[in-house]
């Protein structure tokens, strides 16, 4: 597992979120990165390092795709729900 590079941004309040998610699911970037491919969603590992780091931001649609492929909601990913 590589460690983060780059210090935690402040682009987006959910980055944490899916990467929390993701892992407590033993899900690898790559994993997440082919479910959303499925869904329409192209993007790069690049983007989706960015997007966990805080450093870029989220799309609506991408948001909605997160939120049913990691089986949580929207509100618990935009922090409104423990």
């Amino acid at each position: 597992m590589r460690l983060r590079k780059q210090a935690l941004g402040d682009r987006n309040i959910i980055g944490a979120r899916v990467e929390m998610a993701r892992k407590n699911q033993g899900m690898k970037q790559k994993e997440l990165l082919a479910q959303l491919q499925v869904k329409g969603i192209d993007l790069n590992s690049s983007a989706l390092s960015k997007l966990e780091g805080q450093i870029r931001g989220v799309m609506d649609f991408e948001l909605d795709a997160l939120a049913d492929i990691l089986d949580v909601s929207v509100n618990w990913l935009l922090g409104r729900e423990e």
